[in-house]
């Protein structure tokens, strides 16, 4: 727990990876590390480079209040529509289970085996095959991205 001018910030961060499968009706176990921060109602939306992302709500807030500082711009305007157009809300049943939306399964191509990773401070879902493809794809460049991320930092 942080405090903050005053007021306490309970900070939540999201880390590992888990694989589990979504079954024939769009429902996903979520990983037990994950359901004990999550509220009882989050945001799942489209995520970047063909996943799902999780947000817990008072997170998700912060995101949609960020976005609507932005100037009225093409670029604002696209990106607004593609993430909150894809945007519901959702809680997880008494199995431990969240029910993605068809849309957003089709977007991700969660068919099957997928895989649940944390990110600080949301969570993605990948369909498992594309997740180990994009990890592949980009091992060989993460020294070279590090150094440029945070050389002038250290």
């Amino acid at each position: 727990m942080v405090e903050q001018s005053g007021a306490k910030w309970v900070i939540i961060m999201f880390m590992g990876e888990y694989n589990h499968t979504i079954d024939d009706k769009g429902r996903i176990i979520m990983p037990v590390k994950f359901r004990d921060e999550l509220t009882n109602e989050f945001v799942i939306t489209r995520g970047m480079d063909c996943c799902l992302a999780i947000y817990p709500m008072d997170s998700w807030k912060v995101i949609v209040s960020h976005y609507q500082q932005l100037p009225n711009t093409k670029d604002a305007r696209s990106f607004m529509r593609f993430l909150i157009s894809g945007a519901t809300t959702v809680s997880i049943d008494k199995q431990g289970r969240v029910n993605i939306p068809i849309s957003l399964s089709s977007y991700a191509s969660l068919d099957k085996d997928c895989s649940i990773i944390g990110v600080d401070d949301h969570i993605e879902i990948w369909n498992t095959e594309i997740w180990n493809k994009y990890l592949s794809d980009n091992e060989p460049n993460i020294s070279d991205i590090a150094d440029k991320l945070f050389s002038k930092s250290l």
